[in-house]
């Protein structure tokens, strides 16, 4: 049995689809956010910044801490960030099989596209194992002039794999992730399974998604239809 592709392409969100990575990242922002004397639970931390670049969020943290976040700050977040991540991330389970499921039925277009700057999003898939899949379709919200939820990286990955966004699937996990797919114009998956850390079905299909799923063994079965035409065709061919 032959799979097929439903879409053009495959664009998928980073932290929270291919890589375990949200509790880490929150938990580094939590303590940092602390230091500055913003003290946030880790369900607070999450709903206000998963899925945002911290650059987009100097005037919050500012507004809470009276400190404006410079590029030193950034840059050791991002320091104190990948040393937790060199030392514990893991793949969401499912994924490593499932993209490589769909590698074989979409040669060339699946892309990764992130609102985490581009170091990171690459260490990040050669710790999991999937970089040679993405290598050369790495998109970061953090080169463009807008971060999700507006729909650039998007329509960059979308442009640059040579297709029409709207006939691609965006696979995302968060708000502004959604609101990212759906600006431009895809067709939205929301990954939402049992974790403090990601949605719930409800809140990504009222911001847009067209469809949930908490599996990523889901995934292929989502993405592609099942040919069966060579055993119809035999089954009907005349006997001689």
């Amino acid at each position: 049995m032959k799979m097929s592709p439903k879409f053009a392409a495959v664009l998928f969100d980073c932290d929270g689809v291919l890589v375990d990575s949200e509790k880490i990242t929150n938990e580094v922002l939590r303590q940092m956010l602390g230091e500055l004397g913003w003290h946030l639970s880790s369900e607070e931390c999450v709903s206000r910044f998963v899925g945002r670049m911290l650059r987009d969020e100097a005037d919050v943290i500012e507004a809470h801490t009276g400190h404006r976040i410079d590029e030193d700050w950034l840059l050791e977040f991002r320091r104190r960030r990948n040393i937790q991540i060199a030392d514990s991330l893991e793949a969401i389970p499912g994924v490593v099989d499932a993209v490589r499921t769909l590698d074989e039925v979409y040669p060339g277009r699946l892309a990764c596209a992130s609102s985490a700057d581009r170091p990171k999003i690459t260490m990040q898939l050669q710790k999991i194992g999937l970089y040679d899949v993405f290598e050369g379709k790495i998109f970061s919200g953090v080169e463009l002039d807008r971060g999700k939820p507006a729909p650039d990286v998007y329509l960059a990955a979308a442009a640059a794999l040579g297709v029409d966004p709207t006939e691609s699937a965006v696979i995302e996990d968060s708000p502004p992730g959604v609101e990212a797919g759906r600006a431009a114009g895809a067709h939205v998956f929301g990954f939402c399974p049992a974790s403090p850390v990601h949605q719930s079905a409800e809140m990504l299909l009222g911001l847009g998604a067209d469809e949930t799923f908490t599996d990523m063994a889901e995934l292929p079965g989502l993405l592609t239809t099942s040919d069966r035409l060579e055993a119809h065709e035999s089954s009907t061919a005349p006997s001689h």
